[in-house]
């Protein structure tokens, strides 16, 4: 395997030209901590973890400019330094893959949309990518946002490079939005319910003058009982009011009791990270409307299927090592997507990590990497969708 490990601007500018030239596939990787999703492709790799520190931090103005290799641990130690965080929650998925934590990059984890529990209600990576600037597969370094939280000019490209995969451009600085740490948080949890009762509590959460910042379901496991999860933060005082008016409001689904703190945090992990499932063969992450989710629990815990639910019920993790077409089929039928994060090579080589998509959606996605990256340098196959082809 090829490894480049460019230091500069320059060195990706004449890189990206020469794949170009000579029709070589680049795959772009951080720490690798997610280089195992997706098909097995022969690309050379491009180890932007040379492009690593801290550019800008400005805590009163809530906003950090970090190169793309800087670790993630270091760019959360920094922030909760200063009583602030990454609302979106992102994590390492490494250990997924039965590595130890600690090798995810920041740019690995907006280039892949990583997001944890807070995206309930806080968003995904790209509402926090402010701006940044890249290499584009044409070998041309350009800029995109800016460093403000308000910024109106020119296209949307953050919303656009954040989940991209690295199939657009080499991210070589951005500027993400963090925001305060809560004063206080506190979970409270109802024992016992089902797929079904849990979602219909975490409906009613949601809907109610609560504020719940994340609502999530794990069900029986390790010999512990189900617990519907409902997470309130904010200000001390507002925090307690709105903990105390939970048990009424909840009370016809089931008791709602206060978790200890040290009891709370890794039952979140469990759930947000799917470290619950870390040793199911074949991992599956379902988007879906929450209200469609007890149905598919119904549809594959009969089969062995294992899941946790998060964001209120809108995303299902299934450890499911029967049939893909199915998981694929029962989704879409859900009015959701199913994207395959880890299973064996055979199956990683002849389904598409991505849930496929429409023809014309495909098509459009395709003319819009091309825009990007002309001569399909970061076309590695990794995705086996049709412009891999290309």
């Amino acid at each position: 395997m090829i490894v480049h490990s460019p230091a500069t601007v320059e060195d990706l500018e004449q890189l990206f030209t020469d794949a170009a030239g000579r029709g070589g596939k680049l795959e772009l990787r951080g720490g690798g901590s997610k280089a195992a999703i997706g098909a097995a492709r022969p690309a050379e790799i491009v180890d932007l973890r040379g492009f690593a520190g801290v550019v800008d931090y400005d805590p009163p103005e809530l906003v950090l400019t970090v190169r793309p290799g800087t670790p993630l641990v270091e760019v959360e130690r920094l922030v909760a330094e200063q009583g602030q965080m990454l609302a979106f929650e992102p994590f390492d998925h490494g250990p997924l893959f039965g590595a130890k934590a600690g090798g995810a990059t920041i740019g690995g984890i907006v280039a892949a949309g990583v997001a944890g529990s807070g995206r309930l209600t806080a968003g995904g990576a790209r509402d926090h990518l402010l701006g940044f600037t890249a290499v584009s597969g044409r070998g041309e370094r350009f800029v995109a946002g800016g460093k403000v939280v308000k910024n109106v000019t020119g296209y949307d490209l953050p919303k656009l490079v954040a989940g991209s995969w690295g199939r657009l451009a080499a991210i070589t600085e951005l500027t993400l939005k963090v925001l305060p740490r809560p004063k206080v948080v506190r979970t409270m949890a109802i024992e016992g319910l089902g797929a079904t009762a849990a979602q219909a509590a975490m409906a009613e959460a949601m809907g109610s003058p609560a504020e719940i910042g994340a609502a999530a379901h794990r069900p029986p496991l390790d010999g512990r009982p189900a617990m519907t999860l409902f997470r309130v933060q904010g200000f001390a005082p507002s925090v307690e009011a709105r903990c105390a008016t939970l048990p009424r409001l909840l009370e016809r689904h089931g008791r709602a009791i206060a978790l200890p703190a040290d009891e709370a945090a890794p039952l979140w992990s469990s759930i947000g990270q799917a470290g619950a499932l870390a040793d199911a063969g074949t991992l599956w992450r379902i988007s879906l409307p929450p209200s469609a989710a007890p149905r598919l629990v119904e549809t594959f815990e009969p089969l062995g299927g294992r899941w946790l639910l998060d964001w209120a019920g809108g995303l299902l993790w299934l450890g499911f090592d029967g049939d893909p077409t199915l998981v694929r089929r029962m989704a879409e039928m859900a009015g959701g997507h199913a994207m395959l994060v880890r299973a064996p090579i055979d199956l990683r080589d002849r389904i598409p990590a991505q849930h496929p998509r429409a023809s014309g959606v495909m098509a459009l996605e395709a003319r819009v990497r091309r825009a990007f990256d002309p001569a399909g340098i970061f076309e590695t196959g990794r995705f086996l969708d049709h412009a891999d082809a290309h």
